[in-house]
């Protein structure tokens, strides 16, 4: 029973956090959200019905599912969506003896729903977060392993801040030019991928009985009898549309149309984002964690001291942008934590066995 009132206290707090969501939004996502904190409460009501007089006074949800609900009345967006979408993934009820198979069902269900949410949210968040988080991945890894390897080489501490200065700054600018030139490169292939919206205006002259359009629908995935189809389809329709029907070339034949649920052409461009945005992003996160493992020698810290608190500080670092990647690609965040951190301090620890390497040998 203690274990009743517990998941009814969670569905209970479950059901809130969409609640408080859909507060935050309007239309279709407004009304979803509302849709699943009714199923929530249909769950609510199964665990009422089994403790009946016994059901005591109302507990408080988990920890997480609180720090939740916290967040949702204050934030909202993607974030939010993506822990509620680890929330979901982790429901019990396929082992609960006492969950019907429609509640487990429920909850697999629930997490689909919320991951669909949270897709727009992380495709317009990706091209600027995948430059940020490789930015400040970078600064830190990169600056850190030429800090500990001029400092092993035994030149002064001097000289370790310099070198480190310099490294924050061309890293930095090197970062912002490289994902400037690769965003613009991406998009620019895009748009030469992209239909030609003015091509629908050639549609009222073509003679009905012989013409290419369906070629143009193969050649962009569909098999012969579907082109063939959605051609006459859009003939035959230009009588009532007129000759202003993009829907002809321009999407209708586009990638959403293909086999497999490929993505649109306008959601490759919003994945990717802006070639101005992603070269900011680069270059301030480069620069904010390249300026960590200088930290130390800027406050004054020489020799072994500073080592440790700058390696210390950038293993910090580590961990809290891998969780983050790890809650917002809905994945573990310790994992992609610990694994941020294994990958960061093993370029590190080579390069500072180098520079011991070479400050015994008097390479330096």
């Amino acid at each position: 029973m203690r274990r009743w009132r517990r998941y009814l206290a969670d569905e209970r707090s479950e059901a809130a956090v969409y609640r408080d969501l859909a507060r935050r939004r309007s239309g279709e996502e407004r009304q979803i959200l509302l849709a699943l904190a009714e199923a929530e409460r249909r769950h609510e009501q199964h665990w009422l019905d089994l403790l009946g007089d016994d059901v005591g006074h109302p507990l408080r949800g988990d920890v997480r599912t609180r720090l939740l609900g916290f967040l949702a009345r204050r934030f909202g967006g993607v974030f939010v969506l993506a822990l509620a979408q680890r929330a979901e993934s982790r429901s019990t009820y396929g082992e609960e003896e006492f969950a019907t198979a429609r509640m487990a069902a429920d909850e697999k269900i629930h997490e689909e729903v919320v991951r669909g949410l949270a897709t727009r949210g992380r495709n317009r968040l990706s091209g600027t977060f995948r430059a940020a988080v490789f930015g400040a991945n970078d600064g830190l890894v990169s600056n850190l392993a030429l800090v500990l390897g001029i400092g092993a080489s035994g030149v002064s501490s001097q000289t370790v801040l310099v070198t480190g200065l310099a490294g924050l700054l061309a890293g930095a600018l090197s970062m912002g030019a490289g994902e400037f030139v690769s965003v613009r490169s991406q998009r620019e292939l895009l748009e030469a991928s992209t239909p030609d919206p003015g091509s629908a205006r050639a549609l009222p002259d073509l003679d009905v009985d012989a013409n290419e359009l369906a070629l143009v629908y193969r050649a962009r995935g569909m098999e012969p009898d579907d082109a063939q189809e959605r051609a006459d389809r859009v003939l035959a329709s230009l009588g009532a549309a007129g000759a202003g029907d993009h829907d002809g070339i321009g999407h209708g034949s586009g990638p959403a149309e293909r086999p497999g649920g490929e993505a649109t052409a306008d959601d490759d461009h919003e994945t990717h984002g802006t070639a101005w945005g992603a070269a900011w992003s680069s270059f301030c996160f480069f620069a904010s964690g390249a300026l960590i493992p200088v930290l130390p020698y800027l406050l004054g810290l020489t020799g072994g001291q500073a080592v440790l608190v700058a390696s210390a500080l950038v293993g910090l670092s580590l961990l809290v942008t891998g969780a983050i990647t790890g809650l917002l690609s809905g994945t573990s965040p310790l994992t992609r934590a610990l694994r941020q951190l294994g990958i960061g301090f093993g370029a590190a620890g080579a390069t500072y066995a180098l520079g011991l390497l070479f400050g015994a040998s008097g390479g330096v």
